[in-house]
């Protein structure tokens, strides 16, 4: 674990919202369901890990190393086997099956495809294999979940949004760029933010963007610039920060002489630095630490049998009942970059302020 994981760790404990393991019942009969009876063993277990894609930066960057330190600061003879399955359900369905045929104890599942994934999920729920669903809602008979509170996500998201048009509101009107279609959470961030936007501005286009690719939707905010008019434009709302890189670039290219304000989410390097050169207006900084602290918790306590209880519990369109940990999104503008991201140490200074970026830094008060 790199020093920047080591600082994270220390300094997101505090916020993180602990997973409670008792002895009150299992998670398959918190789900309503008798759970498999078989006691697993005490000694080395073997934990499947499936995230869904490397585009993002935080999966490879974040997610797998952090879930990996809490695994063996927990259990330090488990091992776990690690899969990506690059945007592709099919390959990720194929992971899975590999995985319950190796006879992992475990399986911590971030699907790229929540409905198509459901097969595998019942395959392994068959074989006596817990699943904990990794920040999207997988469906199937998973036995616990762990994520962000995505509606509360898009409602960052939207008030950000709004307060950045501010006046404008009533004048102009707004590009939606939502996720992915086969990720739940898309679904509820869109939610969270029509929440906020419907009546207060009007939503000139709106899209879906395929695997959250980036092209995509630089490709659908150039259709919405000749749709809407550019002078009509008076603020992006995009789901992630890797979409936000794309329809800047639109933007720049149809020469806005000001920018509108765009979101994001993700705190990614990029979008960190687009916040500080004032290209895009916000991203919503999700504090990895505990949501993997939380999966690799529970990971541990169904393969090895125990009872456990978590804070609340949350229905997917399979499964009702399903034990989760929820944690609270931040909103990350030029004003709380020192207190977030540079505070828990996801990123140092140096990484942020390249000279590329050392005037705007200045300018942020964002120095050495």
């Amino acid at each position: 674990m790199n020093a920047t994981l080591r600082r994270a760790a220390v300094a997101l404990t505090a916020t993180a919202m602990a997973v409670s393991l008792a002895a009150c019942g299992s998670a398959k009969e918190a789900n309503g369901k008798q759970g498999s009876g078989e006691k697993k063993k005490d000694g080395p277990l073997t934990i499947g890990l499936l995230l869904p894609e490397d585009q993002t930066a935080r999966y490879e960057n974040f997610d797998k190393p952090l879930i990996e330190a809490k695994i063996k600061e927990l259990c330090s003879d488990c091992e776990v086997t690690y899969v990506n399955a690059k945007q592709d359900a099919s390959v990720q369905q194929q992971q899975m099956d590999s995985m319950i045929t190796k006879k992992v104890d475990v399986i911590i599942l971030d699907a790229v495809d929540a409905k198509s994934v459901s097969g595998s999920v019942r395959k392994a729920d068959s074989a006596g294999i817990p699943v904990v669903a990794y920040d999207r809602l997988a469906e199937g008979p998973i036995s616990a979940y762990t994520s962000f509170d995505n509606e509360e996500v898009g409602k960052v998201q939207g008030q950000a949004l709004l307060d950045a048009i501010g006046d404008k509101a009533d004048d102009g009107q707004i590009v939606m760029m939502n996720g992915s279609p086969t990720d739940p959470n898309a679904a509820m961030f869109k939610k969270g933010a029509k929440s906020v936007l419907n009546g207060k501005v009007k939503v000139g286009k709106s899209y879906d963007t395929t695997k959250w690719e980036p092209s995509e939707a630089h490709k659908n905010m150039n259709g919405a610039i000749s749709a809407i008019g550019k002078k009509n434009i008076v603020g992006v709302y995009s789901a992630n920060d890797g979409m936000a890189g794309g329809i800047i670039t639109a933007l720049k290219g149809a020469g806005f002489d000001k920018l509108p304000p765009v979101t994001g989410q993700d705190a990614e390097l990029a979008g960190v630095q687009r916040i500080v050169a004032g290209e895009q207006h916000m991203s919503v900084y999700k504090p990895y630490k505990p949501e993997a602290d939380a999966a690799a918790e529970m990971a541990i306590a169904l393969a090895r049998g125990e009872e456990l209880k978590a804070e609340t519990t949350v229905d997917s369109p399979t499964t009702k009942g399903v034990p989760a940990t929820l944690i609270a999104p931040i909103s990350l503008t030029v004003d709380n970059i020192e207190k977030t991201v540079l505070k828990d140490g996801l990123y140092e200074l140096k990484q942020i302020c390249t000279p590329k970026y050392e005037a705007a830094c200045a300018k942020a008060g964002l120095t050495g």
